[in-house]
């Protein structure tokens, strides 16, 4: 059975630049119950693949704000 849930976050202030988005998906894919992470930098969102029995959303938007970001209001992708 597949317990993996998908978010889009919303990231404020990222731009466009790459670094920023690296250092994003290092701090969420160092969160446990993160399966994927990956951010797009032109779109300023943040696509995470997680495992609900080992995280929730509110976990993974402060992942972002760790990492020096404000994170929006998650999605369910």
């Amino acid at each position: 059975m597949d317990l993996k849930r998908g978010l889009r976050i919303p990231i404020y202030g990222l731009g466009c630049g790459g670094a920023g988005a690296t250092t994003i998906e290092r701090e969420l894919a160092a969160t446990d119950g993160v399966v994927r992470a990956y951010v797009n930098p032109a779109t300023e969102t943040a696509y995470v693949d997680y495992d609900p029995a080992e995280t929730d959303a509110c976990v993974l938007a402060r992942a972002i704000e760790r990492a020096g970001y404000q994170a929006g209001p998650p999605i369910e992708a």
